[in-house]
């Protein structure tokens, strides 16, 4: 009897694209085939591997825990045998689209104006770049590289650490000849503490107390979703801010803003990492050296200490 041949790229490309899709039905339209051509090629996969990937009723559909992590690694396998069928004649060299996500101020104070440098060394690259201090999905969004800041939680994808800055708090000149220089922790109960309601932003500002640290929660009159819009709001001469402090560097240099409490910072670090999917080192070409540009840059502000 003969045996049916194996097309093992084409299964692993249906059954990313079901997971993707939601559903059988969906990723038949996109290819043209009948949900039932469809489910026996994931079925068949399934037989194969010896292991269930999908829990499949007529009103249920929900991928397994083996099934998360083969889609995790299909993804990148089916990434490389893309780049690999591009590069193919092209010298090997670095090419095709990498969908970058970063927090706002990150983006804004160190990611962009990278760009035009990184663009000019590999051409044949494309940047996709959304910035949002949301924590998205990176599999949902299809993102290549997310860089973020703080503690990580948990995750089945892969982080390179790429450095870490101080914290600094920061006022406009007016606010302070307004508000007054805080010198003490107790001086801060007269002051508009700017709140961040991002996912990565602390419950309160932490200084040093003598030997111990002191937490002081943040009141203030204004919130805001990322961290730029904090910048905005303390160089308008809004009220005090706790912001990283290579996003302030230039408006302190400028004299737009003046750090404070400075004997009392504790000199906490935020911690940057790139998270990206890339089990047993499987990393595609044009990721890995942007990764390593990003990395570079970073040491070369002195960002990785």
């Amino acid at each position: 009897m003969p045996r049916t041949p194996l097309n093992r790229s084409g299964e692993l490309e249906m059954f990313v694209r079901v997971v993707e899709r939601g559903g059988f039905s969906a990723a038949a339209r996109d290819t043209h085939m009948t949900p039932s051509a469809v489910s026996k090629l994931v079925a068949r996969l399934e037989s194969r591997l010896g292991s269930r990937l999908i829990n499949r009723s007529t009103r249920q559909f929900q991928v397994t825990a083996e099934g998360c992590v083969f889609y995790e690694r299909g993804v990148r396998i089916l990434a490389d045998l893309d780049e690999a069928e591009r590069n193919a004649g092209s010298q090997d060299r670095p090419r095709g689209r990498i969908r970058v996500n970063a927090n706002v101020p990150f983006g804004h104070h160190f990611l962009l104006p990278l760009v035009p440098e990184f663009l000019a060394l590999y051409p044949d690259v494309t940047l996709d770049i959304v910035l949002t201090d949301a924590v998205i999905d990176i599999l949902e969004q299809r993102t290549d590289v997310a860089v973020r800041a703080g503690p990580l939680k948990d995750s089945s994808l892969v982080a390179r650490r790429l450095g870490g800055t101080r914290m600094v708090v920061v006022g406009a000149p007016d606010y302070l000849a307004r508000r007054g220089v805080p010198e003490t922790i107790g001086d801060l109960d007269d002051h508009n503490l700017l709140g961040a309601t991002y996912v990565r932003a602390q419950p309160g500002w932490p200084f040093r107390d003598g030997s111990e640290t002191t937490t002081v929660p943040v009141r203030g009159n204004v919130q805001a979703s990322d961290g730029e819009a904090l910048r905005r709001l303390a160089v308008a001469g809004t009220g005090l801010a706790r912001l990283a402090a290579f996003q302030v560097r230039d408006d302190v240099a400028r004299g737009r803003l003046i750090p404070v409490l400075e004997a009392l910072n504790p000199g906490d670090v935020e911690e940057m990492h790139a998270v990206y999917v890339g089990q047993g080192g499987r990393v595609p070409q044009r990721v890995r050296i942007f990764l390593d540009f990003l990395k570079t840059k970073m040491d070369g502000e002195g960002m990785s200490r």
